[in-house]
């Protein structure tokens, strides 16, 4: 089944080219467009598309309160943020709003094409490294609503607690496994059930969730 794609961006020859590289597999449906953030929302509701790219600035309303619109009114669709920059400052801001990922806008079209399916499948869009570069993004500038921990967090069992804090430094579950002498499948499973019982959407959501309520402290290593 083909994964249905809308995208969002103010520039003409982005979309276009965005279109291009993504109607030449088969694996992808390029359902609309939209040039600004309230078309993106109107469109996103109308479509339901399995995967919006949303460009961070744009007129009349940006792409983050765009993700934060969409996604607060119960869109299942996941949202791929597209910047121009490795590390755009609206980065965190876009996290906290809903979104699973972030693209270059010069991504290499292969690259492009895996980030959707990645995406579209379950995954967060953020390698470790970038994970790691929120983190210290963060740290640097901490928003006011830190340090609350939130009551959910209480349903969460010790050993979820400790997978959970992983994450938040950056690691893969393969790197969580090793750390905590248990199997991948393992981890997969406490991933799921930490995101289930916190109602998070993906692992780029447990990051923000695991900072905020303070359960990972700034300054914490992976090391």
């Amino acid at each position: 089944m083909s994964c249905k794609v809308l995208i969002v961006d103010d520039q003409a020859l982005v979309r276009t080219g965005f279109r291009m590289i993504l109607e030449a597999e088969d694996s992808m449906e390029v359902v609309g467009e939209a040039s600004n953030g309230v078309e993106a929302i109107a469109e996103g509701k109308r479509l339901r598309p399995d995967v919006v790219l949303m460009d961070v600035r744009m007129p009349e309303l940006d792409g983050i309160e765009a993700t934060r619109r969409l996604l607060a009114e119960g869109s299942s669709s996941k949202v791929v943020m597209l910047t121009t920059f490795d590390m755009d400052e609206y980065v965190y801001e876009a996290l906290r709003a809903g979104a699973s990922g972030f693209l270059l806008k010069d991504v290499p079209p292969e690259q492009l094409v895996d980030g959707i399916h990645a995406v579209a499948s379950g995954d967060a869009l953020l390698a470790p490294s970038v994970t790691r570069r929120v983190i210290e993004e963060f740290i640097r500038r901490p928003p006011d609503s830190v340090r609350t921990l939130p009551a959910k967090a209480a349903e969460l069992t010790e050993r979820e607690l400790e997978v959970l804090g992983l994450i938040a430094r950056g690691l893969s579950n393969a790197e969580i496994a090793r750390e905590l002498f248990v199997s991948e499948t393992t981890v997969k499973t406490h991933v799921a059930h930490i995101l289930m019982k916190l109602d998070l959407r993906d692992r780029v959501q447990a990051v923000v969730f695991a900072y905020e309520s303070g359960l990972v402290a700034p300054g914490d290593s992976s090391g």
